[in-house]
This record gives structure tokens, sequence and C-alpha cells, in this order.
């Protein structure tokens, strides 16, 4: 089970989405707070109430509960309803308005949510953290209810996307491919760039200090973070010492290891980095004060290792 959110200020755009599948394949399971007797009619119920904190610019929270199409016999309606009541209640809007519709235009059972962030007192219902709040509950309702736990990422059809959709999914798809076999910043930074995905970094002002990466492909840029949270800068960095500290094992199982110590294995990782600090910038561009920290970085790492 995995959720996606999306905001926005039109009920209608949303409800009219929700419910204007072709006959069969949209269903209203379930309306919190809000009767459900006509589309206009529920629409105007969910203005109505969002009127009452005028200066919300976004009152409308778009939430897409997918599932497993292993699950797909044991998701009956009831189940999902269930499962969908807890989410919101757990997320905080217990006390709003809600329509709860399922969609089966897809091999994967799924549903859409349309809630209200402005609840029945008309106070505004506190968005923060909600992606990792959410994160955390659809795990907790996976195990409980004893669905299958999602493969992320690896589970979409790419052939189905399009756009920018199908740009992030390919330097994903891109960087997962060369993390595993990179033992040095320039080697990721090389062989995306060989697939054609250009990389670059994102410094605090005028410091050397990194606080972000950013991916570029077809005229496309996105932060490491949008692609993935597992492509932020500091996730890929932390993978990166860890090939490194894997290949530092590795050599120190090779007959005749005895004969490398560590500052030796240092010095020669220190010398291929350096690398990345002269060679030429490719055709994405290179920002060389930032990975010139990032030999600071190993540097002090070495030195660590070395007490």
């Amino acid at each position: 089970m995995i959720a996606k959110i999306i905001k926005g200020a039109d009920f209608r755009g949303v409800i009219n989405y929700m419910l204007s599948k072709e006959k069969g394949k949209a269903k209203v399971l379930a309306s919190n707070n809000i009767g459900f007797t006509d589309q206009n009619l529920c629409v105007h119920e969910f203005a109505l109430q969002a009127s009452m904190r005028p200066n919300v610019q976004k009152p409308v929270c778009h939430t897409i509960l997918s599932f497993s199409a292993n699950d797909a016999d044991q998701l009956t309606d009831d189940v999902i309803i269930k499962i969908a009541n807890e989410y919101l209640e757990k997320m905080g809007y217990a006390n709003t308005q809600s329509l709860i519709v399922r969609h089966s235009d897809r091999q994967h059972p799924h549903l859409h949510i349309c809630i209200n962030r402005i609840s029945n007192d008309g106070k505004t219902i506190s968005d923060r953290n909600e992606k990792y709040r959410s994160t955390k509950i659809c795990r907790e309702l996976t195990e409980r209810y004893g669905l299958t736990l999602g493969e992320g990422k690896k589970a979409v059809n790419r052939h189905r996307l399009r756009g920018e959709d199908k740009l992030r999914y390919e330097i994903f798809d891109g960087i997962k491919a060369v993390l595993p076999k990179s033992n040095n910043w320039k080697d990721f930074v090389t062989d995306l760039n060989n697939q054609g995905i250009a990389t670059r970094f994102k410094t605090k002002g005028n410091t050397d200090v990194v606080q972000g990466i950013i991916f570029e492909k077809d005229g496309c840029s996105f932060s490491g973070s949008k692609i993935d949270r597992s492509c932020s800068f500091s996730r890929l960095n932390a993978e990166i010492e860890r090939n490194i500290q894997q290949t530092q094992q590795h050599l120190s199982k090779e007959p005749m290891a005895h004969s490398i110590d560590e500052s030796g294995f240092a010095s020669d990782l220190s010398d291929a980095l350096s690398e990345v600090f002269t060679m030429p910038m490719p055709s994405g561009g290179v920002d060389v004060d930032e990975l010139r920290f990032q030999k600071k970085l190993r540097n002090r790492a070495n030195r660590k290792r070395r007490i």
C-alpha cells in the first residue's frame, strides 16, 4: 500500500476526475461528513466549508491509495473502506469532509479520496510532515492487514509513463544501474553522462558546502530528492562511501594484502578522486568547486579511519 498526495484549490476538478471514468470503472464507496446525492451538490458543500478559511490557497487534498495486484482478491469494498477510513483518521482527517471513490481501470486496486483541509469546525488541518506520516501509516496498515509490501518505483509500468514522469524514472533507473559500481563521484558522474544524464551540485551561498544534487535529461532538471528519496545527495554520498569500504574490505582479503596499508589505499583513493576535479566538464556540467568539497570530505573520512 502506498499513498500519493496532491494539493489543489479546485474541488470540482478533482471530483469530476474521480467520477468521470467510463461506466463501471468508478464507484463511490463512502462519503464522510458530507452527503453524496448529486455531484454538483457535493462540490458545493466542499467549497462552502472551505470558504470558512478563504486565506488557505490549497484546501483540496487529493490522496490516491494504491495496492498490489496480488492483494486484489482480499480487498473487497468493505475492507478497502475500512483501510481508507483508518488512514484518514491517523492522518488527522476524521473531523472533515471526504469522498472515497474506487477505480477499476488498472490491474492494481486503487482508490481516490477528496479531502477538505478545512475541518468541520472551520480550522485548517495541518499538513506538516504529511509525506513522512503518510509513509509510516501506509506501512503500518499494510502489515496489519497482511498486504503485500510495495516494491516502490521498481513496480511501476514504465511503458505507461509520459513526459516528465517518464524522464524521472529513466533518471532513477540510470542512477540505480551505475551506483553499485561507483567507487567515487567521478565514476558516478561519468557513467550517468554516458547515458545522457547530466549531474550538477547545489552549494550553500558562496561556500563549498554541498546542499543537494540535480540531474538533467532532455532539457528537464530534477533535484535528487524529487527523483526519489534514495537519490538525495546525502543518500548517494553514503552509498558511495559504502562502496569504497566494501572495496577496501575486499582488497584486505586478497593475497599480499598485508603489503597495502590504509594510508596507501587512502592515497590511491584521493588520487583517483583528484581526477574528477581536473577532468573536462561533461555536456551537462559538473561544478568543480563542489567536487573539490567531496575531496575534502574524503580526506576527512580517511583521517578518521587512521586515528
